[in-house]
């Protein structure tokens, strides 16, 4: 089957290995997720690597893929590179490719480092960690600063911000970035990026406030702004839940 692929420079010895990641990933049964997509922990050449297999497409897509839009696969690796070069915490990219069958696009891996974290802004979110506070202060710190780069993550949610507490302070790392725009964010726009979070209203209203006086806008104006989006997000959310017959 006809493949594209690029291999970081760092790691040109892992180049068979992405070569045959279908073996690879079928030889590992350490999944950490799995829904649309897989994520499985490989060992590669003495380190804990993660593969991600994307979902095959449906027919249009593999067409579209293949002709038209860069892969999931792609995207993430590029958007990796990227997000290091302006000095974001995201797992170390390692590879991405792409598999074709018949002139249309088949499906897609992509490989980074594994990176261990101690819990995710979910957990924070549901109190289930101590310094709830200081972690949101610092998380918000961390969003006005991927802003002041002009990184906007379109999946911005509870399972893609790892938290690692390293001496008493804490790092925060992206993952799922195949969905990122790289261009200026205005203050008022970037309190749309907590709205993917279902914060709790007194947590939302702290990020707010912080965001604002980082960012330099009027805190009644800020809160307004984010509990707008807040309620959007949601109103869109539950619509969609309600066509589907879900409560």
């Amino acid at each position: 089957m006809p493949a594209k692929h690029i291999i970081h420079p760092d790691y040109a010895d892992f180049e068979n290995a992405l070569l045959t990641v279908k073996e690879q990933f079928a030889s590992s049964d350490e999944s950490i997720h799995k829904a649309r997509n897989e994520l499985r922990i490989v060992p590669l050449h003495g380190i804990r690597t993660v593969i991600k297999a994307f979902k095959v497409p449906h027919l249009l897509n593999r067409f579209v893929y293949a002709y038209l839009r860069d892969s999931k696969a792609k995207k993430s690796y590029n958007n990796a590179v990227r997000l290091q070069a302006l000095d974001v915490p995201t797992p170390q990219p390692i590879g991405y490719i792409e598999f074709f069958e018949g002139g249309l696009f088949a499906q897609s891996f992509f490989i980074s480092k594994y990176e261990p974290y101690d819990f995710t802004i979910r957990e924070v979110l549901h109190h289930e960690v101590k310094d709830v506070e200081a972690i949101l202060r610092a998380f918000t710190a961390f969003t006005c600063s991927l802003h002041d780069k002009g990184v906007w993550h379109e999946d911005y949610s509870p399972g893609n911000i790892l938290i690692r507490k390293e001496n008493g302070s804490y790092t925060f790392m992206l993952v799922d970035i195949n969905r990122m725009q790289f261009r200026p964010i205005g203050p008022l726009e970037g309190l749309k990026n907590f709205s993917k979070l279902w914060a709790q209203p007194d947590d939302l209203a702290l990020m707010g406030r912080v965001y604002a006086e980082l960012r330099g806008i009027d805190e009644a104006l800020a809160l307004k702004a984010i509990a707008a989006f807040d309620r959007k997000t949601k109103a869109v959310v539950n619509f969609k839940k309600r066509l589907k017959g879900k409560k």
